[in-house]
């Protein structure tokens, strides 16, 4: 079974060696794994695998392999049902034929208005219904239920994603910028984006011209120093934070935190969905402590590089009509924001982390794709690298 196992990560393209084998090998004649094939799995995982880029083919490899090695008991099992799983049941669900059935109101304008009427003639509170405000129905206004586009009113999170505003005042965790595992190949595509300069106090040791100046000396030592070598490029970050996201938050963490220990000059800022006329540094004051993104153009010159990180998974009249942000009423249309930066900043890259395949189904991701002059990448480390090459024309 092992030597299977070995031969098949070599199938599957994963470096393995017969070196890495035997020290597997020596662990499990060391008893280091016991007799868990969880434990087994971290621990020939840990050998084995020496490139993040390849969990993914060790982990189907381990799974043919080793499938059914452990039964799942089934009877004695008791647990109490959790109240979250009960509220679920009022939702409504509906098939994909049913859903397609279901009409859109007709746009922005008629949304809103339809809205307002709502707000004035409502006398109590609805369920299942397809006019008022209110739960488990097929209604544009409400929570729980399901409409191609509406407004979503009092709701802890997401189902469909079509909402077109949040009725609801939202709090949105900051990214962790000290997180470790998983940073490693995302450090070294960032260091495609590298450009060394030495400046200030001379505290490294300059080894050549220590060893040219001893020599010319006739061997009377004279040291040599320079500046440390530091990165000069400036890097300018901006997340699209909540909601979707939510989903994507570890990934946006392991770049920040690669990000963070690779750029000496690094700004971060926040936004939601779209760019609009603010954005904030800390998510849990970001209603009362913003900074405005046109003074941003105007601090930040243009030899800096943008990165946008979102999913770009919105409705699209979040992007295209004054008044589409799903959380405040926007002045200007995101697309102007979008291209105000674009305009400002030569070298500018938009990852996303939504599988490149599912882009096309998205409307708003073509919209943002073109705002960005179709420099849209995907997140990972093959996105991440073809974005560092962009960013370095």
């Amino acid at each position: 079974m092992f030597v299977n196992f070995f031969l098949e990560l070599r199938q599957a393209k994963v470096p393995v060696s017969i070196k890495e084998y035997l020290a597997l090998m020596e662990g499990m004649d060391k008893g280091v794994s016991d007799f868990s094939v969880d434990d087994f799995y971290y621990l020939s995982r840990a050998i084995l695998v020496k490139d993040e880029r390849n969990l993914d083919k060790f982990d189907r490899v381990f799974g043919h392999i080793f499938k059914g090695l452990e039964a799942v008991p089934g009877e004695g099992i008791a647990a109490e049902i959790p109240e979250e799983w009960l509220r679920k049941l009022a939702e409504k669900l509906l098939t994909e034929e049913e859903k397609k059935q279901i009409e859109a109101m007709g746009g922005w304008e008629k949304l809103m208005e339809t809205l307002k009427k709502r707000l004035e003639e409502q006398q109590k509170r609805h369920q299942g219904g397809s006019k008022w405000i209110g739960t488990a129905g097929t209604s544009p206004f409400g929570a729980h239920g399901f409409n191609p586009e509406g407004v979503r009113i009092g709701q802890d999170k997401n189902r469909e994603g079509r909402a077109v505003k949040v009725w609801d005042k939202r709090e949105y965790k900051n990214l962790d910028d000290t997180v470790e595992i998983g940073t490693r190949n995302i450090k070294i595509a960032l260091r495609r984006l590298r450009k060394f300069a030495r400046e200030g106090a001379e505290v490294e040791l300059d080894m050549p011209d220590t060893i040219r100046s001893t020599a010319r000396n006739a061997g009377w030592l004279e040291i040599k120093m320079v500046p440390e070598r530091r990165n000069k490029v400036k890097l300018l970050i901006l997340f699209d934070i909540g909601g979707s996201m939510d989903a994507h938050i570890r990934v946006c963490e392991e770049l920040f935190s690669a990000a963070r220990s690779e750029f000496k000059h690094l700004e971060f800022f926040y936004f939601h969905n779209c760019l609009y006329e603010k954005l904030w540094k800390d998510n849990r004051r970001r209603h009362v402590d913003t900074f405005s993104t046109a003074q941003l153009l105007h601090t930040y010159p243009a030899d800096y590089k943008v990165l946008f990180v979102g999913d770009a998974s919105m409705s699209p009249y979040e992007i295209a009509y004054p008044g589409g942000s799903v959380e405040h009423w926007n002045e200007e249309s995101g697309q102007t924001w979008i291209q105000r930066v674009a305009d400002t900043y030569r070298s500018m890259v938009w990852l996303n982390p939504v599988p490149e395949r599912h882009w096309s189904y998205t409307p708003s991701i073509q919209l943002l794709q073109q705002l960005s002059s179709n420099r849209m990448f995907p997140l990972t480390l093959g996105g991440l690298d073809s974005a560092m090459k962009e960013l370095n024309k």
